[in-house]
């Protein structure tokens, strides 16, 4: 197929520098266009980007004239990157101008036309983007990636809530220092220390999965009737983000039942033909130490989630750990995939 020509908007921060490597030799997309503050625009995006990851910058972008965050860009669809402040006027300025949005951004989410998806997960929910566009009376489209710890959290609770019916669950998480962007924690509050409180992370954790897991009925999506509570915090590790879940269902499960569901678990065809998605989304551990996020965090090239120790818990149901790799499925990697289903749907020609 010829490359679907994209445009990264917050093009030289850590995220939009992930969705330039991850996009490098991708199948089916182009990167053609990148985006900036106006501290950078008018440069070529070389001078104007301090690259930060552990691969060259790729030749295909280094002479790219970096833009204002306006439409105009020589792209069909854009992926965002943009601070949540600056997200939400901007990604809806470029879906009134007709373009597909897949953000990263947190400024969407929680719009009851908008869908938050994790293709594995609620792929039929982008049936939503017929519903925003009468609504808003634009010809683009805008589709959100969740928070970075909703993402392993959802997906590890999509087999088990078709199987049992979640009914309430606890999660404490221990998230990378790399989820909180460049230069990210100082050294001296993260070295040798654990941050009890992440700005607004466990409100999107308690609301995000509910709305993924949820149904879409005549035009709107109904949660999942369940109650999700979360405690996160930040951790001095580089990369991946692990959550300890207690988790209570509509009909309790045995142990052997939870894993059989966890490893049994697949995506429809539609999405398991996609580049991105790996041949397991959900790997299983049985080791009793295990997820480790230097062992396991790449698990699918960084696009799978790890789950280990599931065990009976003595205040709920079950018990268990997940690993996802933030940055990658978690961020610009999730944000891609979404963008792949939206093509082998028909949303972007």
């Amino acid at each position: 197929m010829t490359r679907i020509s994209v445009g990264i908007l917050g093009a030289t921060g850590t995220v939009g520098q992930r969705f330039i490597q991850l996009l490098e030799d991708h199948p089916w997309f182009e990167v053609t266009a990148v985006a900036a503050s106006e501290r950078s625009a008018g440069q070529r995006y070389e001078e104007a980007c301090h690259w930060l990851l552990p691969t060259p910058m790729p030749e295909a972008v280094r002479d790219l004239v970096v833009g204002p965050i306006e439409p105009g860009l020589d792209c069909r669809l854009v992926f965002s990157s943009l601070p949540s402040g600056v997200a939400g006027p901007a990604e809806e300025r470029f879906a009134r101008a007709g373009y597909a949005v897949c953000t990263n951004a947190s400024a969407h989410r929680a719009d009851p036309d908008v869908p938050l998806l994790i293709p594995e997960v609620n792929a039929g929910h982008t049936a939503l983007i017929e519903v925003q566009r009468r609504g808003r009376g634009w010809s683009g489209l805008i589709v959100a990636s969740a928070n970075c710890a909703s993402i392993p959290l959802t997906l590890a609770c999509k087999p088990l809530h078709d199987a049992f019916g979640l009914r309430a669950l606890s999660v404490t998480t221990m998230q990378a220092v790399s989820g909180a962007g460049y230069p990210g924690v100082p050294s001296l509050d993260i070295l040798g220390n654990v941050v009890p409180y992440i700005r607004g992370e466990e409100d999107k954790v308690e609301a995000e999965p509910l709305k993924m897991l949820g149904t879409l009925q005549e035009g709107r999506i109904y949660d999942v009737p369940g109650t999700i509570s979360a405690q996160c915090n930040r951790v001095a590790v580089r990369d991946g983000h692990m959550g300890c879940v207690s988790a209570a269902f509509e009909r309790a499960p045995e142990v052997e039942a939870v894993v059989a569901a966890l490893e049994a678990f697949r995506a429809p065809p539609e999405v398991a033909a996609l580049p991105s998605s790996p041949a397991r989304p959900i790997v299983v551990r049985p080791e009793p130490d295990r997820p480790q996020p230097i062992l396991d965090r790449d698990a699918g090239n960084g696009n799978s989630i790890t789950v280990g120790r599931v065990r009976p818990c003595p205040l709920f149901d079950v018990k268990f750990v997940f690993l996802g790799h933030n940055t990658l499925r978690g961020a610009a990697g999730g944000a891609i995939h979404n963008a792949e289903l939206l093509v082998a749907q028909g949303w972007i020609a």
